[in-house]
């Protein structure tokens, strides 16, 4: 199976290649680096306020993690919609929330934006202490982008096959089982402090700062486990690179339907991660009516609904009122499990 979407470094290597069956788009401009690639003009309107220059798209973690892969794809269509290049700037670091800071303190004209997801958004309020932004107030929330289940993985090598048997050897092993996620305050750290609570597996967290260093480590036999979205894993689960253990979702998902669910193996926990587009707060109302617009076209391609569906994401169908009541619906729902998990970040 081909990766999600194209993917360059910052030295213009290709860590991918475009989806097969997904009509053609400009190529991205990634990470900020000044890659001379064609951009095929499509007519705009002149009289158009919005946008005037490129539009930076924020993704808060590292590049290879769901966040980066659901920015890729969006970027795409949004590109070819609004009639500007994107550029996608990874900006990682403390689950999320350095990047969504930057977000929430730029200038409101249109031209910044972020992929908001349930880490900085849905557990950052409850987790940190200190959190320099109100995940509701301090943006405009456009569009709910795609919903996925998380997933447990665990490197080829890993005599586990099954939760049970993590915990059994979990009992076993004197400093118990490192289990790798894409940092701390992520979802993924969340259900691994919900994992050892319902079962009494003894496992310590290692955070990483996104999924493609901890995947890349969990590949390697560096951490026997990890935590992580779906899609991210997606294409490592196919290529036999690490063994599915359990899926978050509360019956098992169409496209992987030999991974059994947590509940399937006695643990009652069920999470789903999310991912949207939002700005920071005060974005004129021209530009949020015409995001929300180019999202909900991109999102109603069949191509790309397949494609999401095929690495286990469910395209969302919020605009930004809706978008924006699903935010603080999250920040409400997410207390409760912060505060039974004892977690904490400064």
């Amino acid at each position: 199976m081909p990766p999600l979407g194209l993917a360059c470094d910052t030295q213009g290597a290709c860590l991918g290649r475009r989806m097969s069956g997904f009509p053609p788009r400009r190529a991205l401009l990634v990470g900020g680096a000044a890659l001379a690639v064609p951009f095929a003009t499509r007519a705009q309107n002149p009289a158009a306020p919005w946008p005037r220059q490129p539009i930076r798209l924020i993704v808060p973690f590292a590049p290879g993690g769901t966040t980066d892969l659901v920015a890729r794809l969006l970027a795409q269509g949004l590109q070819d919609e609004l009639g500007q290049p994107v550029i996608i700037e990874n900006r990682a670091g403390a689950a999320a929330t350095l990047g969504s800071q930057m977000v929430a303190q730029a200038t409101p004209d249109g031209h910044t934006l972020l992929v908001s997801n349930i880490a900085s958004h849905g557990a950052a309020p409850s987790l940190y202490r200190s959190l320099r932004y109100d995940a509701v107030r301090d943006f405009t929330h456009i569009a709910l982008v795609v919903q996925n289940p998380l997933v447990f993985v665990a490197t080829p090598r890993f005599p586990a096959t099954t939760l049970a048997e993590v915990v059994r050897l979990s009992r076993e092993e004197s400093r118990g089982i490192d289990i790798a996620s894409s940092g701390s305050g992520s979802t993924n750290h969340l259900l691994i402090l919900q994992f050892g609570q319902a079962t009494g597996a003894h496992v310590k967290h290692i955070p990483y700062r996104g999924a493609g260093p901890a995947m890349t480590d969990t590949i390697a036999g560096i951490v026997p486990m990890m935590s992580d979205s779906l899609p991210s894993a997606a294409t490592h689960i196919r290529a036999g690179m690490v063994r599915a253990l359990a899926l978050s979702s509360d019956t098992r998902h169409p496209a992987f339907p030999a991974v059994p669910t947590f509940r399937e193996q006695g643990v009652d926990l069920v999470s789903t991660s999310w991912f949207g587009l939002s700005g920071p707060a005060g974005l004129p109302p021209g530009a949020t009516e015409r995001l929300a617009a180019a999202a909900a076209a991109v999102l109603a391609e069949p191509a790309l609904r397949a494609r999401f569906a095929e690495i286990g994401g469910t395209v969302g169908a919020l605009g930004p009122a809706g978008y924006t009541d699903f935010v603080r619906a999250e920040v409400a729902r997410w207390a409760p499990v912060v505060q039974a998990s004892g977690a904490q970040v400064d």
